[in-house]
């Protein structure tokens, strides 16, 4: 089951959400619009999101072969792990 949260507006933004409900507005219910606001902001964040991981893969994408350097799995795990522990003293 859903969780309500009640938001009370008053003066200018009251009137603000008024003009975009109803007949003459683009939603049938202040509910909708503030659902509509707040789906758009989560969808903006997440959009964000996905661009700051690519541009922290980009340049590893970009790179050319030669520049890649083999790993021993077990290693890095083995250092993130010395790493972890060093960093709870």
């Amino acid at each position: 089951m859903a969780e309500g949260i009640n938001v009370r507006f008053a003066g200018p933004l009251q009137n603000f959400i008024r003009q975009r409900v109803g007949p003459g507005g683009l939603y049938q219910s202040a509910s909708e619009y503030i659902r509509d606001l707040v789906r758009r902001d989560y969808e903006r964040e997440e959009e964000s999101r996905g661009e700051a991981l690519y541009e922290e893969l980009r340049s590893g994408a970009g790179a050319p072969i030669s520049e890649f350097v083999a790993l021993d799995v077990e290693a890095v795990i083995r250092e993130a792990k010395r790493r972890r522990v060093d960093s709870a003293k």
